[in-house]
């Protein structure tokens, strides 16, 4: 029927005799219509193809805490999704929106269940899709040791570090009690946890875990304790000493003419290999016992640091800091950085995690005032929402090199300009959001460049204050 149709002829006396009693009581024209009307309906229903065995059945989506995000401002949401490069990029879209009260609707984006670091709103949907081959439905408990099984992955860390925020010394406890008998993997991600509320009630439980089985969760609670000032390497110096032999790659010297006071600056290594070994000796020995050998507090050895005689022994040591360092010497060098501005705020970068949110706001107002390594601003991780202000902008130097960029013939620079802007649409704070938009554009920047998305969707919102 369906070629005789495409040739141009008819399918009546081709159909089946069911489908002719349906049409012989029509004329031609019409039957050929009501035949054409049930083929249709056969083609998109009734020989449909029979569903695969191995599809199952999925529990609902869970509902988010959130409203979904009004359907008149899903088509700006697209946009900044389409522009948004990676998992990472989107991931900002969603922590965006979700500052100002919404979620995204699940056919506009979805977290992977891998993808730890989806807005916690998410955390049903992360749960969701680990949960795709089991028919439990998780349940809305307080996390305890008897409801432990009953939450999946994303609700059980969310919960967890609920609890380490307001009952540390509970949280503790199920990390210990249940913590024990999960996989490798699972217990480092749990130890990780511990670094919300940390403090010396800790050490016990931390110091217990020097006989745990896996040596990644040896060495997550090595670098905690080192954090509450618990010497991880207290040896007597001897030549199979890491910290003594890293110490050995640093030169204590003396400055000033009246007040002597003691500096350290990294030697330069005499090979490859003895770079090589001084990097692993950064990253494996931690920050507390190397200012040991110096008989120096943490504060005082970054105070005495000569930054700029090495840029990789530079970034060696802020990292080091960043993973073992005191919560005193992760503020100090933070403060120090930010305030020398230029490329050295950038290596304070690598502090992120360790930073609350003042300190956070300060160093990117440092590096957007400063405008010489904006792309750096790119791997920022951890930073809020909706916060930076106009004035922010216009007394510093981004602004103008905005402007710059997008009204100039160099193609690099335009398109290095348009990602600061994906940038700014997230940091920015919606009246911020709005007036940049107008400056662009004035400047030159095409009022439909995709790289304005998140700004516009930023602006929009702006009838939604940051929660």
């Amino acid at each position: 029927m369906r070629d005789g149709w495409i040739s141009g002829g008819v399918g009546f006396e081709l159909a089946p005799a069911e489908w002719k009693e349906l049409a012989a009581a029509a004329n031609p024209d019409e039957q050929e219509r009501r035949l054409l009307a049930i083929a249709a309906q056969a083609l998109d229903v009734a020989l449909r193809p029979a569903a695969p065995k191995t599809l199952k059945r999925r529990p609902p989506l869970p509902v988010l805490a959130l409203p979904m995000l009004p359907d008149r401002l899903r088509p700006l949401l697209r946009a900044a999704l389409k522009y948004a490069a990676d998992a990472r990029l989107k991931t900002r879209v969603a922590t965006l929106v979700a500052s100002r009260g919404f979620v995204l609707h699940p056919m506009d984006w979805m977290p992977a269940a891998s993808y730890q670091e989806s807005p916690d709103v998410y955390g049903p949907w992360v749960d969701w899709q680990a949960g795709a081959d089991s028919e439990k439905q998780p349940r809305r408990e307080h996390l305890t040791a008897e409801t432990w099984d009953d939450f999946y992955p994303a609700a059980r860390r969310s919960a967890l570090v609920d609890l380490r925020r307001t009952m540390p010394a509970l949280a503790r406890t199920l990390i210990e009690t249940k913590g024990a008998s999960e996989p490798a993997e699972v217990r480092l991600a749990l130890i990780e946890l511990m670094r919300f509320g940390l403090s010396a009630d800790d050490v016990p439980f931390l110091k217990s875990l020097s006989a745990d089985r896996s040596g990644k969760v040896r060495e997550m609670a090595g670098r905690l304790l080192a954090r509450l000032g618990e010497r991880g390497n207290p040896t007597d110096g001897g030549s199979e000493d890491p910290t003594a032999e890293l110490a050995a790659f640093i030169e204590e010297g003396k400055s000033g003419f009246i007040r002597r006071r003691s500096t350290y600056a990294p030697t330069k290594p005499k090979s490859q290999a003895q770079q090589a070994r001084r990097a692993d000796l950064f990253a494996t020995c931690y920050f507390g016992d190397l200012v040991a050998r110096f008989g120096r507090t943490e504060p005082d050895f970054i105070g005495a640091w000569q930054f700029g005689v090495d840029d990789g022994a530079d970034l060696f040591l802020v990292r080091m800091v960043s993973v073992s360092g005191g919560d005193a010497a992760v503020a100090s060098l933070a403060d120090l950085l930010a305030a020398a501005g230029g490329r050295l705020a950038i290596l304070a970068l690598q502090l992120m995690l360790r930073l609350d949110g003042g300190r956070k706001r300060v160093l990117i107002r440092q590096i957007l005032n400063d405008a010489q390594n904006l792309a750096a601003l790119n791997m920022v991780e951890g930073a809020e929402a909706s916060w930076l202000e106009w004035s922010d902008l216009a007394k510093g130097k981004t602004l103008s090199a905005l402007r710059s960029a997008v009204s100039g013939d160099n193609d690099v620079t335009k398109r290095n300009a348009e990602q600061h802007l994906e940038t700014l649409g997230f940091l920015a704070n919606p009246m911020t959001a709005e007036k940049l938009i107008g400056e662009v554009v004035a400047a030159g920047l095409p009022p439909a460049s995709p790289s304005l998305g998140l700004l516009r969707l930023n602006a929009a919102l702006a009838g939604n204050p940051t929660r």
